[in-house]
Parts: C-alpha cells; sequence; structure tokens
C-alpha cells in the first residue's frame, strides 16, 4: 500500500477527532461576524474555496478566499486564515509575515515544528492528520471537517458517508476513462477544484473542473466516450442527461460532497495504479514549495 492509500483510508478517523476539538480551538477560528479571507495554496487554496462558501452561506460574515500569492492587500479583513500543511510554504510565510501587526491571522497546520508556529498569531495543529505522501488527502478534508464543525455543519453522518466511500468499489468503466471533469455548485467548487487536482498529481490525468451551471457554456464539447463528468453536490436539473447523451460517463454524488472527495482520491490511486505510476512520487512536485530569496 502506497503512502498516499494508507492516508485516505484513515480519514473517517480524523474528522471525528477534528470535529470533537472545534469547541476547543474556537478562540482562534473566525467568530460570528468577522470579515474573513481564508488563504493557502494549491490543495489548500481549494479547501479555502470552499470553507469561504460554507462559511458565507452560514451566514457568519463576509468570507473570501485567495492563492497566498494574489492576497488583495487593500481590503480590510478582520482575521486571515491560512491552510498550510507543511508551515513552510514560501507565499503563505510571506503573507503571514506582511499581515502582522495590521491583521489577525490564524494557521491551520499539520507541523508544530515549522516556521509557521511563528508567523501567526493563532495556531491550530492537526498533527495526527499529517502526510507522508507528497499528495495532500487527509490534511486538507480534516482541516475543512474543523471549520465545517465549527460552522455547526459537520455531523456523523459525514463520517458514515466517507466510510461507504471507502468501501464502495468505484463505477465499473470509470479508471479506464481518458478524461475526467469534476462539477460543483457554491461550496463544492472548491472540492471540485481539488478532485481535479488530485487526478493530475497523482496519475497525469487530463482533468478539469467547473462550476456546474458553466459547464453548458462550452466545457461539454470536450464530453464524449471515454470521458467521465462527477458531480459532487445536486446536480442542475437536465445536466445529467445532457451529459449521458454525449456518450459520456456521469458520476452522481450521492454522498455527502467531503465523501465524494474521498471516493475522487481513490479514483486517482487507482488510475496512477493502472498506468504504472506512484502516487507517492508525483512528477515535478515536492511536499511544500519553499522558493529560494
Amino acid at each position: 500500500m502506497t503512502h498516499v492509500e494508507d492516508e485516505l483510508t484513515s480519514q473517517p478517523e480524523c474528522w471525528i477527532r477534528a470535529a470533537s476539538e472545534a469547541v476547543r480551538h474556537r478562540g482562534a477560528l473566525p467568530a460570528p461576524g468577522e470579515r474573513v479571507a481564508i488563504v493557502g495554496c494549491g490543495t489548500s487554496y481549494f479547501m479555502a474555496q470552499a470553507a469561504a462558501a460554507l462559511r458565507e452561506g452560514a451566514g457568519q460574515g463576509e468570507t473570501d478566499a485567495f492563492a497566498a500569492s494574489e492576497f488583495p492587500h487593500g481590503r480590510s479583513y478582520d482575521r486571515v486564515v491560512a491552510l498550510t500543511r507543511s508551515g513552510t510554504t514560501t507565499e503563505v510565510l510571506d503573507l503571514l509575515g506582511q499581515l502582522r501587526g495590521r491583521t489577525r491571522t490564524t494557521a491551520i497546520t499539520a507541523d508544530p515544528d515549522t516556521p509557521v508556529m511563528a508567523a501567526a498569531d493563532d495556531l491550530v495543529v492537526l498533527d495526527y492528520a499529517d502526510e507522508r505522501s507528497v499528495v495532500q488527502t487527509r490534511f486538507a478534508t480534516t482541516a475543512l471537517t474543523l471549520l465545517r464543525a465549527h460552522l455547526g455543519l459537520h455531523t456523523d453522518a459525514v463520517v458514515a458517508h466517507a466510510r461507504t466511500a471507502l468501501a464502495t468499489p468505484l463505477p465499473e468503466g470509470l479508471v479506464a476513462c481518458t478524461q475526467f471533469t469534476f462539477l460543483g455548485r457554491g461550496w463544492t467548487v472548491g472540492l471540485a477544484n481539488e478532485a481535479g487536482l488530485k487526478m493530475r498529481e497523482a496519475s497525469l490525468a487530463w482533468t478539469e473542473a467547473y462550476p456546474a451551471m458553466e459547464y453548458r457554456h462550452g466545457p461539454i464539447s470536450i464530453t464524449t466516450q471515454g470521458t467521465a463528468t462527477w458531480m459532487l453536490g445536486d446536480a442542475p436539473e437536465g445536466l445529467a442527461a445532457q451529459v449521458r447523451a454525449t456518450g459520456a460517463l456521469w458520476i452522481a454524488g450521492g454522498l455527502d460532497p467531503l465523501a465524494e472527495l474521498v471516493r475522487a482520491q481513490r479514483l486517482a490511486v487507482a488510475v496512477a495504479t493502472a498506468r504504472d505510476l506512484d502516487p507517492d512520487q508525483p512528477r515535478h512536485l515536492t511536499r511544500s514549495v519553499i522558493l529560494a530569496p
């Protein structure tokens, strides 16, 4: 078993622990009414997109998501939350340094022995969700689970769905597809982006991700036999029939969308295996992007 397989199968237990610790971390997480930005890089940026949409949708306050390198310094926020598994990513550390003394910052990280510990005002350490694999799985979903629980949006059903996602075979014919498109709505747009990234990282697959209503505005033109379109969450009316009419494989997301992301992680590993690739050693990637001065 690869590291990434071992790590992705441990997600239900990580989510249970994160949800149980949400109250303890309440002081470090955004309070209702605060104007908040959530930042990250790569996978963490896509989790930021999901968390921001969840928080604003729950009526907790204006919440934006940015890649750390694209933070708009002309805007004013009460708190900036940085998601960083390694705690060493250059863009995140640079941003936290620029915000020090001006905006309260929180870092959610997996490694307590990294520079981010001194860079942020408040810290949440999810060391039990750290990973050996370059490809992120459990840290990302555990951080999002913590934020969902903080918002009162996590339930035991989410964990049950994750166990189902791990135990149920992938749809027949899916691994053999040559192109994969992931769709989301609201907070699941970030999850769709992350599902596509997992496929590219682990299996070098041709993948795309879109808001579901945007799919008809051009992207559906590539859909045909041998492609798959996977919906995370509820699909817009009529879209499934349109995709099936192209000859493509339509995958309906029947589980909680975060559990659907676990299924997409499994698909990434399965496609990598079918292509004789090592998902623990993705091409051109490292665990953390550390840029020279």
